[in-house]
């Protein structure tokens, strides 16, 4: 499953009046190892099945959706998936998408609007960042590629890229070479074994877009010869290194490797957070503090950099001061998803607005984990590609 491209067709889609349910559910096991989420979602879907006019279209439409949603808990979800969400609305063509992750949401959810919750997507997606990692020694290493925007369960585990080896490098009798001669061809062939995979790792890295790197192996063997050979761009792409062994499990590189990944997106984070900080008070106007301005900027086209919390509840707005906003630009000039305004009174879908916006104007998103410093500017902020205002009068 391609998430950026569900991302597409969600933000796109039209419900013509009909309830869209999106379900976001923690399938993780509890402290008993049983799933808790099938009796909460049962539980969600009678509760809110109240809230239709019997035999109305509406009703009808929530209740194919309720046999369909029921029917993927109980019958389609994978051991291994963590996360999942549902999103249907039957009376708008049938629309039915789901998604099972190894990335649990944080909390189980069942949203009833006139478009589907993405907010929690999106920052699953930002969550789970693409990054290769490389297992080396003297004469094999295996390429791992996790993460990005193909997440799911079923198929996050076929990562693994064809192992390199170079069988020239592997102990041999020295014969009748000089300990010196054997030792300088024993070298060559490790140069040249670091050689390839540096190539190999060169061009994966290029096809697939990928910007981080982690170095895994013998930190006084294979990886100082390895670094030797990076060319610039791809020694500027490394995060760290790690001292694992042949023996070690891919759950085990997965697990450390994205340690290091999300170590690594913390520092970026408080740096993006306080370029926010820096271009919105410089004179250039070069940023945004707060959902209002930030809602606007984004409205424009004007983003580079949505720096949004991940927490709802630090996102703070005065309901006057967005309606506005929402109100001076209109549907179909203003990057919004369609002909609906969101709710004003439902903080999710402002939330929602401002990552769809974000989306349809090709700003990057980046979702802050627990930190003051996003509190402060209400939860959101943006760094800006121009300032209209400086524009305009120069």
């Amino acid at each position: 499953m391609n998430l950026n491209k569900l991302m597409e067709k969600l933000t796109a889609f039209e419900s013509y009046g009909f309830p869209v349910l999106s379900v976001y559910l923690n399938a993780g096991a509890n402290e008993s190892g049983r799933d808790e989420f099938q009796t909460w979602l049962r539980n969600e879907l009678f509760k809110h099945g109240k809230d239709f006019e019997a035999e109305s279209v509406e009703a009808q439409s929530f209740e194919k959706d309720v046999e369909r949603i029921t029917n993927f808990a109980e019958n389609e979800v994978e051991e291994s998936a963590q996360g999942i969400a549902i999103f249907a609305c039957f009376g708008a063509a049938e629309f039915f998408e789901t998604v099972q992750i190894e990335v649990p949401f944080p909390n189980n959810r069942l949203l009833i609007f006139d478009r589907p919750h993405v907010f929690p997507l999106a920052r699953a997606i930002d969550q789970n960042p693409v990054y290769l990692a490389l297992w080396a020694d003297t004469n094999k290493a295996n390429i791992y590629i996790f993460g990005g925007d193909t997440i799911d369960a079923e198929t996050d585990r076929e990562n693994q890229v064809e192992e390199i080896q170079n069988t020239e490098t592997k102990q041999t009798k020295v014969g009748e070479w000089s300990q010196a001669r054997y030792q300088r061809h024993i070298e060559n062939f490790h140069l040249k074994h670091a050689k390839e995979v540096v190539d190999e790792v060169e061009v994966l890295m290029r096809k697939r877009k990928i910007e981080h790197l982690i170095l895994c192996g013998d930190e006084t063997g294979i990886i100082p010869i390895l670094r030797e050979q990076l060319p610039k761009a791809l020694e500027e792409s490394v995060i760290g290194v790690l001292n694992l062994s042949q023996y070690d499990s891919l759950e085990k590189i997965h697990n450390e490797t994205l340690e290091l990944m999300r170590e690594y997106d913390d520092k970026k984070d408080e740096e993006r957070i306080q370029r926010v900080f820096d271009t919105a008070k410089a004179a250039a106007g070069l940023g945004t503090i707060g959902v209002k301005d930030t809602l606007a900027a984004l409205s424009n086209g004007q983003v580079e950099e949505l720096v949004i919390s991940a927490s709802f509840d630090d996102i703070k707005y005065r309901r006057k001061e967005v309606e506005e906003v929402l109100e001076a630009y209109a549907p179909g000039d203003d990057n919004s998803a369609g002909d609906e305004l969101p709710e004003v009174d439902e903080p999710r879908q402002i939330a929602d607005e401002l990552i769809i916006r974000a989306l349809n104007s090709a700003a990057k998103i980046y979702f802050i984990e627990d930190s003051e410093k996003i509190r402060e500017l209400g939860g959101v902020g943006a760094v800006l590609r121009y300032n209209i205002n400086a524009t305009a009068n120069g």
